[in-house]
């Protein structure tokens, strides 16, 4: 089979099993009320989760930095791309989430990437939860090490696991949230098996920050978690703090030993300077205003409520994502295109992001949804037929 009919065989296979995806094209900004193709849309699928995507100070602090820095920074990080806002968002986030220093990466998959093949080589082996985000799953396959995957949050297995490895680095690497669950890790249980087995813990917490604890500084403040508890963490900012971006924050050590030796940030052209302004105004509003997350639990506690009366099957989750599980990608499909013809926006999320017989409507709540906005949903979910 030539190139050209391999793609061609597995566009069709794609078709034929319900996995094939698209984009769509919007004409307003990220908010819940947006345009699709001209017709209003209500959006429950964007991990904007505070509603500071299109929030006027964070808006006006990439102007502002824009107007004075202009578009790109031109080159990478380590050559003349460093500016001193983004110098200043590497401090604020160092002191955000209590560790000594952060360093910042153009994408959440790029950090995921730069950290586990910079710190692992083939004498080591590294843990991860079956559920990882794919940036995990696609850093412990390219580090080179041993890669032992065990069963979602099975601290027991994973214990095992530890104890069965004796030669190497050991590094424990997992979501914080779950993408796409939206359970959250047993953050407690995977420290002490770190500290029992002289392991590492590496936790991404894209989907937590901002979101959990007093401060929004997610997972690690909600279980009081130290730097040498979790001496590895990764969040991004293009979900609760609404700009883009991702950062890994750490001892003094790892972040020089990583702009050394993290080759997707050595050889990527550092993020533009407006964003690092935007993000910092962001972090702000995360850290001032605390009603948002207040208000978010609310709309998830009735959505919840909504949903299990309607007799939908919910996984374990008490952040914003509320994945409804439907089981095949064609009813996911139809699921979802049921609510579209109803304005709604609920992308169905299907195999391999998900496991076989798992495909879900994946609802994303966000603080700037109004009850109205999430009673109209629970309304359309009432009506679905698939």
């Amino acid at each position: 089979m030539s190139l050209s009919q391999r793609i061609q065989h597995t566009l069709e296979q794609r078709r034929t099993a319900s996995l094939y995806r698209s984009t769509r094209s919007f004409e307003m900004a990220q908010q819940p009320q947006r345009l699709l193709n001209g017709k209003p849309i209500l959006t429950f699928c964007s991990n904007d989760y505070l509603g500071l995507a299109n929030h006027p100070a964070v808006i006006q602090a990439f102007q502002q930095a824009s107007n004075q820095y202009g578009v790109g920074s031109g080159a990478a990080h380590l050559v003349s791309g460093h500016t001193r806002l983004h110098q200043a968002l590497e401090e604020a986030l160092a002191a955000f989430t209590g560790r000594k220093r952060a360093l910042l990466f153009s994408t959440g998959y790029m950090a995921n990437l730069g950290v586990v093949t910079a710190l692992l080589d083939r004498h080591d082996t590294v843990f991860e939860d079956k559920l990882n985000h794919a940036s995990l799953i696609d850093a412990g396959s390219l580090c080179g090490a041993k890669r032992v995957r065990y069963p979602h949050n099975d601290v027991a297995q994973l214990a095992k696991r530890l104890a069965q490895t004796e030669t190497g680095e050991k590094l424990i690497v997992s979501d914080g949230v779950f993408s796409m669950d939206g359970d959250v890790a047993p953050m407690r249980n995977l420290a002490q098996l770190a500290h029992q087995y002289n392991a590492w813990l590496m936790i991404d917490d894209a989907h937590g920050l901002g979101v959990l604890g007093k401060n929004g500084a997610g997972v690690v403040e909600v279980e009081d978690l130290t730097q040498q508890d979790v001496p590895v963490l990764m969040g991004t900012l293009g979900k609760a703090l609404g700009t883009a971006g991702a950062f890994v924050a750490g001892s003094q050590d790892l972040i020089e030993y990583l702009i050394q030796t993290a080759r997707p940030y050595i050889y990527t052209t550092g993020q533009p300077p407006a964003i690092a302004a935007a993000s910092l105004a962001s972090l702000k509003l995360v850290q001032t205003e605390a009603w948002r997350r207040d208000y978010l639990q609310q709309l998830i506690q009735r959505f919840r409520h909504g949903a299990q009366q309607l007799g939908l099957a919910l996984t374990d989750s008490t952040t914003p994502i509320q994945p409804i599980i439907l089981g095949s990608s064609e009813a996911a499909l139809q699921a979802s295109r049921q609510l579209e013809q109803k304005g709604i926006l609920v992308t169905a999320i299907r195999p391999p992001t998900v496991p076989a017989n798992t495909a879900r409507l994946r609802v994303t709540l966000s603080a700037a949804h109004t009850e109205q906005e999430l009673d109209q949903l629970l309304s359309a979910l009432a009506q679905l037929a698939y």
